[in-house]
């Protein structure tokens, strides 16, 4: 076997690694189930109402009369808050977590690499990604079959598609809103490489979500808003017409390759001159 082949087979069983031990950690296990909880309350809520009507999140006043909303207004509610709350935990203690248990220096002392192993690290924290946007569709979907009447879904351009389209739908929506969480991830990241408290890269983490979030509503920093990586989290209505618009998609892409490439560039930066001691 070449030097290569051997490289090669040492990353995958480090990504492997990896990934097994996000999706093995008992908080990461807490907190998708608490994702999957955020569609079963708002079912269980609406079915023990009466009056579904007022304001509320998109889609909610359409979950008495079919199901399948459900999942959309759960994603609604999810991307603000409790999917940045848990990639940023995830994202925040990739090299911190490391460091803060002892482990890190082990880690450096194969053949693997700082580079590979902040590309592992990264792999990892956007597998959570698509797997915490995954769960709450799901979720969304099997308490609104269970508790109404599962109908076809009328798009917002009034169109109407069958359960088929529906899923289709669903898998755009779960790649878009992976998609947007991956530059929060990059940051993550980088504040990862600064610290070895997890913690304090897990909180600047969220709390520049929530800065991001913050901006993006101020009409006096509309210049702004297009380089902020939480611009097109809510670009989902794009994927609910017909015919299907990705004018949000190619942007929100765009937008989140330049936060991965210059956060992981910094990440690396710093990973890479950083004496690491734990």
């Amino acid at each position: 076997m070449s030097q290569s082949d051997t490289r090669r087979n040492l990353g995958l069983a480090l990504l492997g690694s990896e990934i097994t031990i996000v999706f093995r950690r008992r908080r990461n296990q807490a907190m998708l189930l608490a994702l999957a909880a955020v569609p079963i309350l708002i079912a269980v809520a609406v079915r023990l109402s009466s009056n579904t009507s007022g304001r509320g999140p998109a889609f909610l006043a359409s979950i008495s009369e079919n199901g399948l909303f459900v999942a959309l207004t759960a994603l609604t509610v999810s991307i603000p808050l409790f999917l940045p709350l848990t990639v940023g935990v995830v994202a925040g203690d990739t090299i911190a977590g490391e460091a803060n248990l002892g482990t890190l220096r082990y880690l450096l002392i194969s053949p693997a690499g700082r580079l590979r192993l902040l590309l592992v690290k990264y792999a990892g924290a956007a597998a959570f990604c698509l797997a915490a946007t995954a769960i709450v569709v799901i979720a969304g979907v099997a308490i609104g079959a269970a508790l109404f009447p599962v109908r076809p879904v009328t798009l917002l351009s009034g169109d109407t598609i069958d359960g088929a389209e529906y899923a289709v739908r669903c898998l755009l929506l779960i790649a878009y809103v992976s998609m947007s969480m991956l530059g929060l991830s990059a940051i993550g990241l980088f504040l990862s490489t600064l610290t070895t408290v997890p913690v304090g890269a897990m909180a600047a983490t969220i709390v520049l979500s929530a800065a991001s979030q913050i901006l993006d509503v101020l009409p006096q920093l509309a210049w702004l808003h297009p380089w902020l990586f939480s611009h097109y989290w809510l670009g989902i209505a794009d994927l609910l017409t017909s015919p299907i618009s990705f004018d949000s998609f190619q942007s929100n892409a765009l937008l989140q390759l330049g936060y991965i490439a210059v956060f992981g560039t910094l990440a690396y930066g710093r990973f890479a001159t950083k004496d690491v001691l734990s």
